[in-house]
């Protein structure tokens, strides 16, 4: 990792996160949300209190976690830092909506990312949408099927969509870059997910990698020394594995179940 740049981007004010000059500075040490520029406060997601009581969140680990409950934003957060990094998202076709709102995909246009250095490539990976970037893969593969060579020479689309997502990982995660990850457990079993602690680990302890990652899991939110942000508090807040409410429902579940079972 690279050691010492001071912050670029975001004005050099203090920041949410933790940052001295001797940390490890990752891709991007934070992001500004530009709410004296909102174009309104009636439509989602900028009537969302906490983007207007939030100036900004620092990113100072290789592993960065947003939390909080559906609906709090944590996903909208990420995307609109992908797009504001020139990241992809894969999309599949859009479909016609009841409700169309336009500022729905908007929030990038009013953050503010700061680089710690030269600009870096990266990934988005959503499992709502790995289907479609599978599909994609195996039509690209009947034209050059060496494209498959990238996930072990098999179609993604072949494996189970747990076995097709650790494919994906273990490949696109070997190289350097920024990596954003929305609810990657969902196809995941929980050994399944320790692998994937496994394999972040690895990549970190090897490679120029950040990962930003939105989760509902506890046990990816073990990961060693990683920023948790809760999008449950208002501004986001940087909290403990321990006092998050994932931790604590799932001990006091393990521990206690006939109580949480007598409820239903």
């Amino acid at each position: 990792m690279r050691q010492g740049i001071p912050p670029a981007g975001l004005d050099g004010e203090e920041y949410i996160g933790e940052w001295n000059s001797t940390s490890l500075v990752m891709h991007i040490n934070g992001v500004r949300l530009l709410h004296d520029r909102f174009p309104t406060d009636r439509n989602y997601p900028f009537n969302l209190e906490i983007f207007w009581k939030t100036d900004r969140i620092g990113f100072s680990r290789p592993v960065t976690f947003f939390i909080g409950e559906n609906g709090t934003g944590k996903s909208t957060l990420l995307r609109a830092i992908a797009k504001k990094c020139n990241i992809h998202i894969w999309k599949d076709e859009e479909r016609h909506r009841c409700h169309y709102n336009r500022y729905a995909d908007e929030l990038y246009r009013y953050i503010d990312v700061g680089w710690a250095g030269e600009r870096v490539p990266g990934s988005f990976f959503s499992s709502e949408l790995f289907r479609y970037f599978a599909e994609v893969l195996d039509e690209w593969a009947i034209a050059d099927p060496g494209t498959l060579s990238y996930f072990g020479n098999d179609s993604l689309m072949d494996r189970s969509h747990g076995q097709s997502h650790m494919a994906f990982f273990a490949s696109r995660y070997q190289r350097d870059g920024l990596f954003l990850l929305d609810e990657p457990e969902n196809a995941l079993s929980p050994a399944t997910q320790i692998e994937l602690l496994h394999l972040l680990r690895k990549v970190t302890s090897t490679g120029d990698v950040q990962f930003l990652i939105a989760t509902h899991s506890p046990i990816l939110l073990a990961y060693p020394d990683a920023e948790i942000y809760s999008f449950d508090m208002i501004p986001i807040q940087k909290i403990g594995y321990e006092e998050t409410e994932y931790f604590r429902v799932y001990r006091d579940f393990l521990n206690n179940r006939e109580k949480y079972l007598d409820m239903v």
